[in-house]
Protein backbone atom coordinates (compact mmCIF):
# COMPACT_ATOMS: atom_id res chain seq x y z
CA UNK A 1 0.00 0.00 0.00
CA UNK A 2 1.18 3.59 -0.95
CA UNK A 3 2.63 5.64 2.31
CA UNK A 4 3.07 9.10 2.70
CA UNK A 5 6.00 9.27 5.80
CA UNK A 6 6.36 13.03 7.21
CA UNK A 7 8.58 14.87 8.92
CA UNK A 8 7.00 17.11 12.04
CA UNK A 9 9.06 20.26 12.43
CA UNK A 10 9.49 22.61 9.84
CA UNK A 11 7.32 20.16 7.72
CA UNK A 12 3.74 19.81 8.74
CA UNK A 13 4.45 22.82 11.93
CA UNK A 14 6.62 25.80 12.47
CA UNK A 15 7.92 24.69 15.99
CA UNK A 16 10.70 27.01 15.26
CA UNK A 17 9.03 30.05 17.63
CA UNK A 18 8.93 27.99 20.38
CA UNK A 19 12.22 25.90 19.89
CA UNK A 20 14.24 29.48 19.92
CA UNK A 21 12.55 30.66 22.90
CA UNK A 22 13.48 27.46 24.65
CA UNK A 23 17.27 27.93 23.77
CA UNK A 24 17.01 31.99 24.53
CA UNK A 25 15.08 30.87 28.14
CA UNK A 26 17.89 28.44 28.53
CA UNK A 27 20.91 30.88 28.15
CA UNK A 28 19.16 33.41 30.12
CA UNK A 29 19.27 30.91 32.55
CA UNK A 30 22.78 30.47 32.12
CA UNK A 31 23.34 34.04 32.90
CA UNK A 32 23.44 35.21 29.87
CA UNK A 33 21.11 37.47 27.24
CA UNK A 34 19.22 35.77 24.14
CA UNK A 35 21.78 34.73 21.48
CA UNK A 36 19.13 33.22 18.47
CA UNK A 37 16.89 35.56 16.40
CA UNK A 38 13.45 34.12 16.11
CA UNK A 39 13.87 34.92 12.22
CA UNK A 40 17.02 34.90 11.41
CA UNK A 41 18.34 31.76 12.88
CA UNK A 42 14.89 29.33 11.87
CA UNK A 43 16.56 27.06 10.33
CA UNK A 44 18.85 25.98 13.29
CA UNK A 45 15.64 25.77 15.18
CA UNK A 46 14.77 22.66 12.70
CA UNK A 47 17.85 20.93 13.09
CA UNK A 48 17.12 20.25 16.92
CA UNK A 49 18.35 21.29 20.44
CA UNK A 50 21.96 21.01 20.60
CA UNK A 51 22.35 22.88 16.85
CA UNK A 52 20.89 26.27 18.51
CA UNK A 53 22.87 26.20 21.28
CA UNK A 54 26.09 25.31 19.39
CA UNK A 55 25.11 28.03 17.39
CA UNK A 56 24.45 30.44 20.82
CA UNK A 57 27.26 29.84 22.37
CA UNK A 58 29.53 29.90 19.09
CA UNK A 59 28.32 33.98 19.52
CA UNK A 60 30.00 34.51 22.82
CA UNK A 61 34.01 33.68 23.55
CA UNK A 62 34.73 30.61 25.49
CA UNK A 63 31.53 29.30 25.06
CA UNK A 64 31.40 25.34 23.61
CA UNK A 65 30.18 21.67 23.81
CA UNK A 66 30.50 21.77 27.90
CA UNK A 67 28.00 24.87 27.61
CA UNK A 68 25.80 23.17 25.15
CA UNK A 69 25.43 19.28 27.32
CA UNK A 70 25.37 21.92 30.47
CA UNK A 71 22.26 23.90 29.15
CA UNK A 72 20.24 20.92 26.80
CA UNK A 73 18.45 19.55 29.55
CA UNK A 74 16.92 22.48 31.01
CA UNK A 75 15.91 23.28 27.36
CA UNK A 76 13.77 20.51 26.72
CA UNK A 77 12.26 20.94 30.06
CA UNK A 78 11.08 23.98 29.23
CA UNK A 79 10.71 23.40 25.58
CA UNK A 80 7.97 20.41 26.97
CA UNK A 81 6.25 23.03 29.38
CA UNK A 82 5.96 25.71 26.39
CA UNK A 83 5.64 23.54 23.58
CA UNK A 84 2.28 25.26 21.75
CA UNK A 85 3.07 29.05 22.28
CA UNK A 86 3.95 30.02 19.06
CA UNK A 87 4.07 26.70 16.81
CA UNK A 88 1.42 26.71 14.07
CA UNK A 89 0.70 24.17 11.46
CA UNK A 90 1.72 25.20 7.62
CA UNK A 91 -1.62 26.26 5.87
CA UNK A 92 -3.16 23.15 4.00
CA UNK A 93 -1.57 20.98 6.00
CA UNK A 94 -4.88 19.19 7.54
CA UNK A 95 -6.54 19.55 4.65
CA UNK A 96 -4.00 17.23 3.01
CA UNK A 97 -3.43 14.46 4.97
CA UNK A 98 -7.03 14.16 5.55
CA UNK A 99 -6.91 14.98 1.21
CA UNK A 100 -4.35 11.63 1.57
CA UNK A 101 -6.40 9.75 3.58
CA UNK A 102 -9.62 9.97 1.59
CA UNK A 103 -7.95 8.89 -1.46
CA UNK A 104 -6.67 5.78 -0.04
CA UNK A 105 -2.97 6.41 1.42
CA UNK A 106 -1.58 5.10 4.67
CA UNK A 107 0.32 8.04 6.70
CA UNK A 108 2.83 8.59 9.03
CA UNK A 109 5.34 10.40 10.90
CA UNK A 110 8.97 10.34 11.58
CA UNK A 111 10.45 12.75 13.56
CA UNK A 112 13.88 13.03 15.25
CA UNK A 113 11.81 15.34 17.69
CA UNK A 114 11.41 12.99 21.22
CA UNK A 115 8.86 11.16 20.93
CA UNK A 116 6.64 11.93 24.02
CA UNK A 117 6.84 15.54 22.88
CA UNK A 118 5.96 14.87 18.88
CA UNK A 119 2.89 13.22 20.66
CA UNK A 120 1.83 15.90 22.89
CA UNK A 121 2.02 18.57 20.14
CA UNK A 122 0.54 16.64 17.73
CA UNK A 123 -2.69 15.83 19.97
CA UNK A 124 -2.69 19.78 20.98
CA UNK A 125 -2.83 20.75 17.33
CA UNK A 126 -5.43 18.16 17.02
CA UNK A 127 -3.83 15.93 14.32
CA UNK A 128 -2.36 12.72 16.51
CA UNK A 129 -5.19 10.56 15.29
CA UNK A 130 -4.66 11.22 11.41
CA UNK A 131 -1.35 8.98 11.81
CA UNK A 132 -1.24 5.37 12.06
CA UNK A 133 2.50 5.27 12.07
CA UNK A 134 4.17 7.48 14.67
CA UNK A 135 7.96 7.31 15.04
CA UNK A 136 9.93 9.44 17.23
CA UNK A 137 13.74 9.87 19.03
CA UNK A 138 13.57 7.06 21.74
CA UNK A 139 11.64 4.92 19.83
CA UNK A 140 14.14 2.53 18.60
CA UNK A 141 17.97 3.52 19.48
CA UNK A 142 18.98 5.30 16.31
CA UNK A 143 17.79 8.21 14.45
CA UNK A 144 17.53 9.64 10.91
CA UNK A 145 18.50 9.38 8.79
CA UNK A 146 19.33 5.44 9.99
CA UNK A 147 16.84 3.86 7.32
CA UNK A 148 14.99 1.86 10.73
CA UNK A 149 12.69 4.22 12.18
CA UNK A 150 11.05 5.54 8.57
CA UNK A 151 10.77 1.53 8.11
CA UNK A 152 9.18 1.17 10.78
CA UNK A 153 6.57 4.01 10.46
CA UNK A 154 5.77 2.82 6.81
CA UNK A 155 5.46 -0.34 9.26
CA UNK A 156 3.39 0.92 12.08
CA UNK A 157 1.14 2.67 8.91
CA UNK A 158 -0.18 -0.64 7.63
CA UNK A 159 1.93 0.25 3.86
CA UNK A 160 4.99 -0.62 2.33
CA UNK A 161 8.40 0.58 1.67
CA UNK A 162 8.81 -0.17 -1.70
CA UNK A 163 5.69 1.95 -2.18
CA UNK A 164 6.34 4.96 0.05
CA UNK A 165 7.94 8.33 0.24
CA UNK A 166 8.99 10.85 2.79
CA UNK A 167 8.06 14.53 3.15
CA UNK A 168 10.81 16.81 4.96
CA UNK A 169 12.39 20.07 4.90
CA UNK A 170 15.75 19.10 5.84
CA UNK A 171 19.28 17.31 4.48
CA UNK A 172 18.42 14.77 6.96
CA UNK A 173 15.06 14.13 5.45
CA UNK A 174 16.73 13.75 1.60
CA UNK A 175 19.58 11.31 3.00
CA UNK A 176 16.62 9.13 4.80
CA UNK A 177 15.32 8.64 1.71
CA UNK A 178 18.67 7.94 0.15
CA UNK A 179 19.22 5.56 3.06
CA UNK A 180 15.67 3.72 2.23
CA UNK A 181 15.45 3.86 -1.56
CA UNK A 182 12.77 5.70 -1.78
CA UNK A 183 12.03 9.25 -3.23
CA UNK A 184 12.42 12.64 -1.12
CA UNK A 185 9.55 15.19 -1.28
CA UNK A 186 11.01 18.78 0.43
CA UNK A 187 9.22 21.29 1.21
CA UNK A 188 9.72 24.61 -0.33
CA UNK A 189 8.00 27.15 1.91
CA UNK A 190 10.51 26.67 4.95
CA UNK A 191 13.61 28.97 5.80
CA UNK A 192 14.99 27.55 3.01
CA UNK A 193 12.62 28.25 0.29
CA UNK A 194 13.04 26.67 -2.88
CA UNK A 195 17.15 26.08 -1.98
CA UNK A 196 16.19 23.42 -0.32
CA UNK A 197 15.79 21.33 -3.49
CA UNK A 198 20.04 21.34 -3.80
CA UNK A 199 20.00 18.61 -0.81
CA UNK A 200 19.00 16.17 -3.54
CA UNK A 201 15.23 16.08 -3.65
CA UNK A 202 12.92 14.53 -6.14
CA UNK A 203 10.59 17.37 -5.81
CA UNK A 204 10.28 20.45 -4.15
CA UNK A 205 6.33 21.35 -3.23
CA UNK A 206 5.81 24.87 -2.89
CA UNK A 207 2.95 24.46 -0.87
CA UNK A 208 0.69 21.23 0.71
CA UNK A 209 -1.83 21.42 -2.18
CA UNK A 210 0.84 20.38 -4.32
CA UNK A 211 1.23 17.41 -2.73
CA UNK A 212 -1.03 14.87 -3.40
CA UNK A 213 0.02 15.07 -7.14
CA UNK A 214 3.51 14.89 -6.41
CA UNK A 215 2.92 11.74 -4.47
CA UNK A 216 0.98 9.87 -7.59
CA UNK A 217 3.62 11.28 -9.45
CA UNK A 218 5.99 9.50 -7.52
CA UNK A 219 4.50 6.45 -6.39
CA UNK A 220 1.00 6.02 -7.86
CA UNK A 221 -2.47 5.85 -6.46
CA UNK A 222 -3.83 3.39 -4.48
Amino acid sequence: MQTVIFDLDGTLADTSGDLIAAANATFEHMGLGPLLDPQADKLTAFHGARAMLRLGFSRIEGGGEDDVEAGYPFLLDHYAANINNLTVLYPGARDTVEALLGQGYKVGICTNKPVEMADDLMRRLDMRDLFAGFVGAGTLSVSKPDPAPYRLAVEQSGGAVEQSLIVGDTATDAKTARAVGVPAVLVGFGPEGDEVGRHGADAVIPDFPALPDTVARLIGRP
